[in-house]
């Protein structure tokens, strides 16, 4: 079938996808020398990194929404509301090992497959805020530790979680950058904001 070189992701697109991708990394690197794990920066460097790189997140996320709202890039990820999604799951189990065809057609107004969509909502919504609040609880543990004692502990134990899913999020990712039409073909149209999309079937004609 042929294709057509369609720009998919916009600049902005990738820039935050990019940052974000540096900063969540570079979060979970210090913040589990930050708990003793090992020692790569040292205690305080480390904790100094950690503390700048949130902010510039958090900076990162009020643009993002931002971008999100102005353009109406929201939209990609309303959940499809069917069984698609069992479908999408079926193929990365099991039809991806066996050379089926890929159930979802990416097209330049639908960038995310069922699953994609669900996966990146539950991201936006749940586990990027509950790290944000708990973090921010962290900094300004002063203020608040007195209206309720000990509640760091289960700060820290909320956070630490967070993070652990960060982790599992970011290794499923990698991976399902790799089920394109080829290994690296996910990855460049992140690069670049170009993807090759296969052009729409010919209607069949019409016999009287």
């Amino acid at each position: 079938m042929s294709t057509h070189r369609v720009k998919i992701y916009a600049g902005f697109e990738r820039l935050w996808h990019w940052l974000q991708a540096l900063f969540i990394i570079t979060l979970m690197i210090t913040g589990f020398e930050i708990h003793g794990s090992y020692t790569l920066f040292g205690f305080e460097r480390a904790v100094r990194i950690h503390n700048i790189i949130a902010w510039a997140f958090i900076i990162l996320i009020v643009f993002a929404i931002f971008w999100h709202v102005t353009t109406g890039a929201w939209r990609q990820y309303k959940p499809t509301g069917d069984r698609s999604i069992v479908t999408q799951g079926r193929y990365y189990a099991f039809g991806i090992f066996k050379g089926e065809d890929h159930p979802y057609r990416k097209t330049e107004l639908s960038k995310l497959n069922p699953l994609q969509k669900t996966t990146y909502l539950g991201f936006k919504i749940l586990i990027v805020p509950v790290m944000v609040t708990t973090g921010l609880l962290y900094v300004f543990y002063n203020s608040w530790s007195s209206i309720w004692p000990g509640g760091l502990a289960v700060v820290a134990i909320i956070h630490a979680l967070g993070a652990f899913i960060l982790v599992i999020f970011l290794i499923v990712h990698v991976y399902m950058t790799s089920t394109g039409e080829t290994v690296t073909s996910n990855v460049t149209a992140m690069i670049t904001g170009y993807e090759e999309i296969e052009d729409e079937p010919e209607p069949e004609p019409v016999t009287v």
